[in-house]
């Protein structure tokens, strides 16, 4: 009798579409496919796909194939080195590429937010961010993308998710504006990150319910100056830098951590403020339910005029507007 309590441990496996195996890719997992009942070796780990591999999925209406769940890791890693390649490509549906875009964003960033972070933002963690930023920009310039990627936009608030889509928000309202396509990445590296300080404020308040006391507000207040400092030995520009630090500031100088106000909050950054607190209002928040867009338009418009840019609040509604959001 066998007593090794790893021999009866049942292997699992999680579907992919067969349009994530890419012609002269090197994938290093293994693909089945299910047949008769079984899991049955297609393709093995180390092998590359061929354009082959794909058709006779096709042609067969293999609908999944199906990875180890052993080898996640190493199918996220194949998937961010191909992000490029895959978000550009006009023959795979913008809905499969919209699926895509946030399955590999989220890996990355929940590896980030979901971990107590050291004193600072691990190179590693860092250049994974800066590829996925890289890769989707243009992605997301396409007219057609954020309509797309609307309905995978989560309404259960997590701070990944939340940067996830503050910084879909921000490129597309980024777009707008005559911006080099390096200032585009640089403020949407911003845009990714600007939360990234959260990673040190104690879960017990982030995740509170109900209201916070004076002294947990004055904590939160200090993720935007974690945030930076956590950042301060990677290659950033200052550009970036502006967006984590100043996110929180307002128009009419109310904001923090610096107090700062009107043209001393540099455009970009009223971008991403925006587009911060339509996210928070559109999530369900530990502290509060989440409001139909309209809604929280409405309440920015109605309530929040001193504090954020309506010039870009109206490009705001524009862009929500032209991709069916409200």
């Amino acid at each position: 009798m066998d007593t090794n309590p790893r021999a009866a441990r049942p292997v699992s496996y999680f579907p992919v579409s067969p349009v994530m195996l890419f012609p002269e890719a090197l994938g290093n997992f293994s693909v089945y496919l299910w047949q008769g009942g079984d899991f049955v070796l297609y393709t093995s780990s180390g092998q590359k796909f061929t354009t082959r591999h794909r058709q006779t999925l096709h042609k067969n209406g293999v609908k999944e194939v199906y990875v180890q769940g052993s080898e996640r890791a190493e199918y996220e890693k194949y998937i961010e080195r191909n992000l490029g390649r895959i978000l550009l490509d006009e023959t795979l549906p913008i809905e499969a590429r919209s699926r895509i875009f946030f399955e590999a964003t989220t890996v990355v960033l929940q590896d980030v937010f979901d971990r107590r972070l050291p004193s600072a933002l691990r190179a590693r963690h860092f250049d994974r961010i800066t590829e996925i930023v890289r890769n989707s920009i243009k992605f997301l310039a396409k007219d057609n993308s954020l309509s797309a990627v609307a309905p995978f936009i989560s309404h259960d608030y997590k701070t990944y998710t939340h940067c996830m889509h503050v910084f879909v928000y921000s490129v597309a309202l980024f777009q707008t504006y005559n911006m080099t396509e390096s200032e585009v990445f640089e403020y949407g590296l911003g845009a990714l990150l600007h939360d990234v300080g959260k990673a040190k404020i104690p879960k017990r308040i982030l995740n509170k319910r109900g209201p916070l006391t004076t002294a947990e507000r004055e904590i939160i207040k200090e993720h935007p100056v974690h945030g930076v400092s956590m950042c301060a030995h990677l290659p950033m520009t200052q550009n970036t830098i502006n967006c984590i630090l100043f996110h929180h500031e307002t128009m009419d100088g109310s904001g923090y951590p610096a107090g700062i106000k009107g043209d001393n909050v540099p455009m970009p950054v009223r971008i991403i403020s925006l587009s911060d607190i339509y996210d928070a209002l559109t999530t369900d928040r530990p502290y509060a339910e989440a409001m139909e867009p309209y809604e929280a338009l409405s309440l920015i418009r109605n309530e929040m005029r001193e504090n954020v840019d309506m010039n870009v609040f109206k490009r705001f509604v524009a862009v929500l507007s032209g991709a069916e959001i409200i």
